[in-house]
Formats: C-alpha cells, structure tokens, sequence
C-alpha cells in the first residue's frame, strides 16, 4: 500500500518533502525542526522530526523493549550507519516509527516512494537487531500530525518553508546539521533567514 493512494487529488501534496521551522515558530516541539512529511492529502498531514534527538540510543531501546537480552547480542551488518533515534513529534510520543531504506518489507510496512517506506511494529526493529533489516533507517518515537487545511494555513502564515527531501539528510547521524543543510537545499543561510524574519 502506498500513503499518496489515499491522496485527494486537489489537494497539492508536500509527501516526501521537508517542512523547515521559520524563526516565528518559537519554543518546543518545532523550534527549528526539519520535518519529513510522510502523508499530505485533504485529510490532513503526518511527518516526524529528524533533527531532535531522543536521550535514548538504539541499542538501549532495543534492550528496554525486550528485542535484545543485551547491546552485546545486536549483530549490525559490516558498514552499516548507526540508527538515530528522533523525537518525531508531540503525538504518541510513546509508540515508535522506523523510517527507512524501501530494501525492507514487511506486512506492516508502508511505502512512502520509490526510496523510502514507514514501519511502525517490532518485527523490523527485531530483522535489524539480527542484522537482515534495512541497509539505513531512523527511528522516531511519536509523530507530528495536521488537521485539514491546518499545515497550509501555517505555511500561508510563513511557519514553514518547504522542499523536496534529500535521502542523505533524512538519514544523516549529524542531526545538529540537519535544520542548516536543509535550509541549503534553498540556497539559505539561517543568519539570512534570521535577519530576513524580522523585517515587517
């Protein structure tokens, strides 16, 4: 199943794009967050935060949640990246979201494009533990959600800029660089975008 086949065709749909927090949106959760949307239709919007890391690395959740015994037993392909762990965003904050690499398949498994899909259960966290899951990924715990009409009425108010996704930011350790390099994506320096934000 793939998330744009439930898509209004009216509505223009930002899936796979990045929403980039401009200067006026202030305090947590969306401070200068770089958002993936993965679902964007009349019905609303759904996406996760990539640059805000969570307290908790893989390896620990992976042990908290009983998939391992011990970080010892995680068998990690050779070369493989290591796993981010992102607070995606102030909804469910409790259940977690792997996004990745669409190398990986699984009945719970849903096709964001052609080059990255969204599982939401522990048989991938499982398949990566025992290193056959996908060749990259980063887990969200919660998400950040929509109503109809509310995220273009925000980016009409100039709370967000937007662009098509680059797979190397999404997937990137670095989540510190994650807001400037999107915002390059634009040819924006944030000390411009800054600067430009507050002038009426």
């Amino acid at each position: 199943m793939r998330i744009d086949e439930v898509a209004d065709e009216t509505t223009t749909s930002l899936e796979g794009h990045f929403l980039i927090a401009m200067p006026g949106i202030e305090g947590e959760p969306f401070e200068r967050t770089v958002i993936y949307l993965c679902a964007h239709s009349a019905s609303g919007a759904m996406g996760f935060i990539i640059n805000k890391p969570q307290s908790t690395s893989f390896p620990e959740l992976l042990t908290q949640l009983g998939i391992v015994e011990s970080e010892d037993d995680i068998r990690r392909p050779e070369g493989s990246m290591e796993v981010s762990v992102c607070r995606g965003g102030p909804v469910e904050q409790s259940r977690g979201f792997v996004l990745h690499s669409a190398d990986y398949d699984s009945e719970s498994t849903v096709t964001v494009d052609d080059e990255i899909a969204l599982t939401p259960t522990t048989d991938i966290l499982r398949a990566m533990s025992q290193g056959i899951g996908p060749k990259t990924a980063i887990m969200a715990l919660g998400y950040s959600g929509w109503a109809p009409g509310q995220l273009e009425q925000e980016i009409a108010q100039n709370g967000w800029l937007t662009c098509k996704a680059d797979l190397s930011i999404i997937f990137s350790n670095a989540l510190e660089n994650k807001y400037d390099q999107a915002l390059a994506l634009l040819g924006i320096q944030q000390a411009f975008l800054n600067a430009e934000a507050g002038h009426a």
